[in-house]
């Protein structure tokens, strides 16, 4: 005989966990209880965002289901943030609940939640589990669930009573992985397709990938000369200083990379869905029927022709597709090939960093001295906002597993997701890009890393606005500024007051020697960059888009 609480952790136990993100809560003290005698690390985090946050990171990274555990109401609710990333990021996460009692349901209870209801639209399953010696079902369930097909976000909702119920229940088996494989058929179709193409292009993007996916990837673009694109924010898929890597298929592309891919004859989209935001608002590829013949490689069939209408299309993960077409040669060399150098050139171009611009404060030598600064494994995470243009545009992702931010676009993820970065891969270095509006939404989380001591480095760029916002506003409404304003705390106190490291950069030429006592503290720290506000992209100052509107 057994709690259901005990039971939770076996399963979990069972199916390869060995670390939870969590808030505490009366409601699940049963599961916490048996977590005392688990082998499972138990990470305390400060709010259920980020909490969620750092459990979707870790799926991510990993591609094995991140853990997180939440109280019911407000926590369930404060934790909804982060499964709505899962689910848009196609990332296999599970989200445990705790429920008010079986006798108090359906009555408005303290802090009840109808969670199937609550969570139906941005989960891919959501359950209540009422019968204790069913949990070792349900919870592999969950896993097999949250990997399979498109990955994503499980809810499961456990009501205190059965949490402390004592049940005879089978063992908690493992959950078995699901691959989806290409079929010859499919793959012969596609080597026609490139056969006869003369400017086709490839797209990376989705989940389902491993480093042996992204090398054999590699291989497959210098066999076929192929020009490779990353979608937005799935960049850690192709190293960009290989010479068939075309750029950063997202939000303010580069307008020659748009053009090739508008003018491409065929293009092979593996593993992404192609959303509004990597798409240019459904321009580059039009919805539902492309100009260009698409090939759509998608490990979930239901995502095949749901936005597009594929010439071709292929039921198999990345990983699976990969390696069966990397033993496919083209018959004679490729025509396109001096095209995927003059790609290539446009992208080195696109993303050299300008020297100057108004304030103190230069971004473009700031990141020109990370470049040379960091390892090629370090992590990079961040948020949304303007701040990220500077990430995603200029630096250069070598190696698979290094990124880490939303293509939801959510504010708030860089500090937590850092967090469960460093926890995840203690020895590389992890840096977290942050707005101020950003790092205020989960920046408590920082209390986190300094728990565990997790020496994370977030840098701050602070320019005392919602700097996409009044981009925006100013754009659309110049001149009638409202709700953008911000007024800041002083950042490096915060992480002194928090027990970390503190910098403050108010020149360019600060920023180098405060990294690097930042680095040698061996504590988690907050470099703060005070930006001129004017600095709002790396083309255009608020004022000459104010000036154009």
């Amino acid at each position: 005989m057994k709690t259901g609480g005990q039971l939770i952790v076996e399963a979990l136990e069972a199916n390869g966990t060995d670390r939870i993100f969590c808030v505490p809560g009366e409601s699940y003290l049963a599961v916490l209880d048996a977590l005392h005698d688990s082998s499972i690390r138990t990470i305390v985090c400060r709010q259920e965002g980020g909490a969620a946050m750092m459990a979707d990171c870790q799926g991510r990274l990993t591609g094995k289901p991140g853990i997180c555990f939440v109280t019911r109401g407000p926590g369930a609710t404060n934790a909804s943030a982060g499964v709505h990333i899962a689910m848009q990021d196609s990332v296999p996460m599970i989200l445990f609940i705790g429920q008010v009692a079986s006798h108090a349901k359906e009555r408005e209870a303290f802090q009840e939640v109808d969670y199937v209801r609550f969570f139906g639209d941005i989960a891919k399953w959501v359950v209540e589990i009422d019968d204790a010696s069913r949990i070792p079902e349900f919870v592999t369930r969950a896993f097999a669930v949250a990997t399979s097909g498109r990955p994503g976000p499980v809810v499961m909702s456990l009501p205190e009573d059965m949490l402390t119920s004592e049940v005879e229940a089978p063992e908690a088996l493992p959950y078995a992985p699901v691959e989806t494989r290409p079929g010859e058929a499919e793959l012969d179709a596609l080597e026609m397709l490139l056969s006869n193409a003369r400017r086709p292009f490839v797209i990376l993007g989705g989940t389902r990938w491993d480093e042996d996916a992204v090398a054999r990837m590699r291989t497959i673009a210098e066999t076929w000369s192929l020009p490779v694109g990353c979608s937005f924010r799935r960049q850690m898929l192709f190293d960009h200083l290989h010479p068939n890597y075309a750029g950063d298929v997202g939000i303010g592309i580069n307008p020659k990379l748009a053009a090739t891919i508008k003018q491409a004859d065929v293009v092979l989209l593996i593993g992404g869905r192609m959303g509004e935001m990597p798409s240019s608002d459904y321009t580059l590829l039009k919805s539902p029927y492309p100009d260009q013949a698409l090939v759509h490689v998608h490990a979930d069939a239901g995502e095949l022709g749901r936005v597009y209408r594929p010439t071709l299309a292929i039921n198999a993960s990345p990983s699976a597709f990969v390696e069966a077409f990397a033993r496919r040669k083209p018959a004679a060399m490729p025509s396109w090939k001096e095209e995927t150098a003059k790609a290539h050139a446009a992208y080195l171009e696109w993303s050299t960093t300008p020297q100057t611009g108004p304030g103190a404060v230069q971004m473009g030598p700031i990141m020109d001295y990370l470049e040379k600064a960091l390892p090629e494994d370090a992590i990079l995470a961040n948020g949304a906002g303007n701040y990220a243009t500077w990430v995603h545009r200029f630096h250069r992702f070598r190696r698979f597993a290094t990124q880490a931010a939303p293509t939801s676009g959510s504010m708030g993820y860089g500090t937590p997701a850092a967090v469960a970065a460093k926890a995840l891969y203690p020895d590389r270095e992890v840096i977290a890009f942050a707005g101020d509006g950003c790092f205020m939404m989960n920046g408590q989380e920082f209390a986190t890393a300094v728990q565990y001591d997790l020496p994370i480095i977030v840098i701050v760029v602070n320019n005392g606005i919602y700097g996409t916002i009044r981009m925006h506003q100013e754009r659309e409404y110049p001149n009638r500024v409202v709700a953008t304003d911000l007024k800041n705390p002083d950042f490096a106190a915060l992480a002194r007051a928090y027990g970390g490291h503190g910098e403050t950069v108010e020149k360019t030429a600060d920023f180098a020697p405060a990294f690097e006592r930042a680095r040698a503290s061996g504590k988690p720290a907050i470099v703060e960059i005070r930006l001129d506000p004017e600095a709002i992209t790396p083309a255009r100052t608020l004022t000459q888009i104010r000036d154009k509107a």
